[in-house]
């Protein structure tokens, strides 16, 4: 009588790693890295005081793979501010009223305006060196949003012109003016705020 043949179950071979994964992970820790150092930095020493070079060094890597992930200082500081502003348009999108839908127009704007006045206290400075490029960030969408609302609650305005005009009265370099050079509190900015929309839409 022939003996039975036993078969054995191979483990199999883990597959060979995709190099264009590894690649993207590593893309993504080197990023998530200079973002951490550069915000250390610049809590440390403010963004007028932070070169991509400071930036470079302190993360361990080339000034050259700096500028070609994020074009210059103002691109880097748009990274910086990206989870945040995203944060802050979902909320105006599709977050609890007043900021979000499901109130008066007016209602919005007072909201609006009450809320990115503390998100300027927060990143006036990023959001002035981002504004070196003038289209790339968040502005021309907000300037959108605040149109939409102007033609609720203001149609005898023109809203394109109204929203930039709102949009530059809570501006990077005004809001600093106000706070530093004028010794205005957060509080006044966004009282001042409020009683514009109110003349606006009356």
């Amino acid at each position: 009588m022939m003996p039975t043949a036993v078969s054995f179950d191979l483990p199999l071979a883990d597959p060979a790693p995709d190099p264009a994964k590894t690649e993207r992970a590593d893309a993504a820790r080197n990023r998530a890295r200079i973002l951490e150092v550069a915000t250390r930095l610049i809590d440390e020493r403010g963004i007028e005081q932070v070169s991509m070079q400071d930036v470079a060094e302190a993360a361990h890597v080339g000034t050259g793979t700096l500028y070609r992930r994020f074009g210059d200082r103002s691109g880097l500081a748009l990274a910086l501010l990206e989870t945040d502003a995203r944060a802050f348009q979902d909320a105006f999108l599709s977050g609890e009223p007043p900021l979000g839908p499901g109130v008066p127009a007016v209602d919005r704007l007072h909201a609006w305006g009450v809320t990115y006045a503390e998100h300027m206290e927060q990143h006036a400075g990023l959001i002035g060196a981002a504004s070196v490029r003038p289209g790339l960030g968040p502005e021309p969408f907000y300037a959108t949003h605040l149109a939409m609302l102007l033609r609720e609650a203001a149609p005898q305005c023109d809203p394109e012109f109204t929203a930039q005009a709102l949009l530059a009265s809570l501006g990077p370099v005004q809001h600093l003016y106000a706070r530093e050079r004028l010794g205005w509190s957060l509080e006044r900015v966004q009282n001042g705020w409020r009683a514009l929309i109110d003349a606006l839409c009356a």
